[in-house]
């Protein structure tokens, strides 16, 4: 379509004013004595012709040529290649993949149709996208599915990169729906389905494979396993793990727990039977094992494959437990909320070999203790008092600020009866610890180092006795017997010793303890001589009596070290482990179970017999592989000892972390650690299709999800919709600007002014 414009410089006042300038000019010339006759009538027909032509400029008209064509527009395939889309679970035992070639042959003349008025893009993706060729309608797929990933939210994002800049009309996602995919390529669904809607592209996914809500995928699997990653000699090992199970309701399934007992072997310790109720029914199948021999084992839980089930690698799983020889099971009991709890918990639970157990038993105020013993006290549901008291449980009982009527006579009676079996006991200073409790009356009346007043008895309801509490601030002296002591040496030399608990912070206050019993030792007293840290043997046990319960002010004062060294050098005396211990060369592993491709990072270091870092070591690492081959690690030296890292996880398989430390006195220690990558197969532990996020990232880009068989009537329709989308072109031609307009308006003008010059009108 052609068409003229006009664009009059002014608008058409300035025409009107121009008109009205060149009328005036007109007859502006030679006087008619020089010029008459048909010489005045050229010269005004020349000067008339140049206003015509310069009019016209004014006018500035143009040629507009208008032409409708078809928009280019961008059509886009994706198809999964992943493993997942090889499980059989379609009508007649169709895998995924077939159904998919099968639904994009029966397209084909849709695509074809498609492709003749649009761009027809197609890829196949797994981890990342691969470019297809489309001939004739028909897209050429690969023969197999083989991806080890399904990268779904990144293929959708590299989608965008690729075909950047062009109008997509829509993305058409052929797939099982299941994202399985490792970092870097796990970007989130969601996020890439946000960045379509941001660009104003539908998406049309078309679910292939049956979900688990049917009820027709077979699959019975293990989803996770927990178990402590340290557990000490003859203690209890508990396992637990979450079975799952689709397609096999009202069957029994057969779980067994299998331990290392000789490298590389495992053998059952443990199964049971559990029922299945409902399909994909989460069920909790708990193991108790109780290891005999210190080391490295590696454990696994395992369900018998099913008959018919589609995929059985996730049958089971394992892990790797470090059974610790010589540790020191700690109970600690605490009656009230304090300062003093948190801070001795945490330099217990620094010590690699310490185990503690904590409980709280709190008082009701609300029931009298009239009511009769323990009445008045809410314990734990999980602590079982006749269990914990039983000789050889534990070995070291601490009695925090707790009454003694939060026990029954039979149970302090059982403690004791347990301290005299070489179990070592504790009580620290509170407002009713020693006699203020009322254990003066009780079965520890004879274990404790101290006498107590049977009238010392400090009542809830009633205000603190002071008589029984001596006020702060309460520096802590070690005795000259005490010095000698393990618990008492903060530091190897005598003198340095004794300068360092001149150092430390003073006490808010202490008990007043009694008299010391009979061939009890006083270890340390306040300024003026009362008892503060008194000890003895009872039967084949320690004990120690300690008045104070503001240690904590050590931590926050920065003797954080001498905290830690003096509450571990208790324990390890109550224990009577004290002179046993050596040079201890750790290794800390975060877990010891990973993914194929996890980072695995590590912390090592020694210390001494104390349980201090012997910062002067030196320390070598190295990891041996399931194939036999050692890869050396570098290590990174921090506060909290040396860091290292191992990144070569790709191989399946039990992998053993070795160190090595050099004393400064040309010692060598040796210790290992054991972690286990496991043989992960992303694409088949969940045999069933995620029709419900399908349904998801498609409604939020504004596109649909739809049957596989609906995808030509969708081709279809996207023709139909988009036969009317064109795009207007439209080209210029302007006539007054042109070299053929400007020769002719200075030709008219030269043509007149020559003949004036000749004709001597000038």
């Amino acid at each position: 379509m052609v068409s003229l414009t006009w664009e009059p410089v002014g608008g058409w006042l300035g025409v009107v004013a121009l008109v009205v300038g060149l009328l005036m000019l007109l007859p502006w010339g030679p006087p008619r004595s020089k010029a008459r006759g048909q010489r005045r009538y050229v010269l005004l027909g020349l000067r008339l012709g140049s206003f015509v032509v310069l009019l016209l400029a004014w006018f500035r008209p143009t040629l507009v040529y208008t032409q409708l064509k078809p928009q280019q527009a961008t059509v886009v395939l994706l198809a999964d290649k992943s493993r997942s889309m090889s499980i059989p679970d379609g009508i007649g035992g169709q895998s995924r993949y077939e159904v998919l070639r099968q639904t994009l042959a029966d397209a084909k003349a849709s695509l074809r149709s498609l492709a003749e008025q649009f761009e027809l893009k197609a890829y196949a993706f797994d981890a990342y996208l691969e470019p297809l060729q489309v001939a004739d309608g028909q897209v050429l797929l690969p023969d197999t599915p083989q991806g080890n990933q399904t990268a779904l939210g990144a293929a959708l994002d590299d989608l965008l990169q690729q075909e950047a800049g062009k109008r997509i009309l829509g993305v058409l996602l052929l797939s099982d729906g299941v994202q399985q995919a490792r970092p870097p390529r796990d970007l989130p669904v969601q996020t890439a389905a946000a960045r379509l809607k941001a660009q104003g592209i539908p998406l049309y996914t078309f679910p292939i494979g049956q979900s688990r809500g049917l009820g027709q995928a077979q699959d019975v699997r293990l989803s996770s396993l927990r178990c402590n990653p340290t557990v000490f000699v003859k203690n209890e090992l508990n396992v637990s793990a979450d079975l799952e199970a689709y397609g096999y309701v009202h069957r029994s399934l057969v779980v067994r727990l299998l331990f290392e007992t000789q490298p590389g072997q495992l053998q059952e310790v443990a199964r049971k039977e559990v029922d299945v109720q409902a399909a994909g029914e989460r069920m909790a199948i708990d193991f108790v094992y109780v290891p005999s021999m210190p080391g490295d084992y590696k454990l696994s839980v395992r369900v018998e494959p099913q008959q018919g089930e589609l995929i059985t690698t996730n049958n089971e799983m394992a892990t790797f437990v470090r059974v610790l020889k010589g540790g020191i099971n700690v109970l600690y009991l605490e009656g009230q909320v304090r300062v003093e709890s948190r801070f001795l918990l945490q330099a217990l639970q620094a010590a690699p070999n310490v185990q503690v157990d904590f409980y709280r038993i709190s008082r009701d105020p609300t029931i009298p203790l009239e009511r009769g013993p323990t009445a008045a006290f809410v314990r734990p549901a999980e602590l079982d008092l006749s269990e914990a008291f039983r000789p050889g449980k534990y070995d070291v009982y601490i009695l925090g600020d707790l009454d003694s009527a939060a026990f029954r006579p039979e149970e302090l009676a059982q403690l004791a009866e347990a301290v005299s079996q070489r179990a070592g006991l504790l009580m620290l200073g509170g407002f009713h610890s020693f006699a203020p409790g009322g254990y003066g009356q009780t079965p520890l009346a004879k274990v404790l180092p101290v006498a107590m007043d049977r009238f010392g008895r400090q009542r809830f309801e009633e205000k603190i006795r002071e008589d029984m509490h001596l006020p702060g601030p309460i520096r802590m002296v070690p005795t000259p017997i005490g010095q000698r002591a393990s618990p008492m040496r903060l530091a190897t030399d005598p003198e340095e010793n004794r300068k360092l608990w001149l150092q430390l912070p003073p006490l808010e206050g202490i008990n007043r303890l009694g008299s010391p019993a009979p061939g009890a030792l006083v270890w340390a007293t306040d300024q003026a001589q009362n008892p503060v840290l008194v000890a003895h043997s009872f039967g084949g046990g320690r004990v120690l009596a300690f008045a104070a319960d503001s240690t904590w002010r050590w931590w926050m004062r920065g003797f954080q070290t001498e905290h830690r060294r003096f509450w571990r050098q208790v324990i390890l005396w109550l224990a009577q482990a004290d002179e046993a211990e050596q040079a201890d060369l750790w290794i800390k592993l975060a877990q010891r179970r990973f993914a194929p491709g996890d980072r695995v990072e590590f912390q090592l270091g020694v210390n001494d017999p104390a349980g201090q870092p012997i910062r002067q070591a030196q320390f070598r690492a190295e990891v041996q592989l399931p194939n036999g081959r050692s890869e050396p690690i570098p290590l990174v030296s921090t506060d909290s000892g040396w860091q290292g890292a191992f990144l070569q996880t790709d191989l399946p398989g039990d992998y053993t972390l070795r160190a090595t430390a050099k004393l400064p006195d040309g010692q060598e220690l040796t210790s290992t650690a054991r972690f286990l990558v496991f043989e992960q197969d992303l694409e088949l532990d969940l045999a069933a299709a995620d029709i419900g996020t399908m349904e998801t990232i498609a409604t939020m880009t504004g596109g649909q999800a739809l049957a596989p068989e609906q995808l030509p009537s969708l081709l279809q329709k996207l023709l139909r919709e988009t036969s009317s989308l064109q795009i207007e072109q439209v080209r210029k031609l302007s006539l007054w600007d042109t070299w053929p307009m400007f020769l002719l308006f200075v030709g008219l003008l030269g043509t007149e002014w020559y003949l004036r010059k000749r004709w001597g009108l000038v």
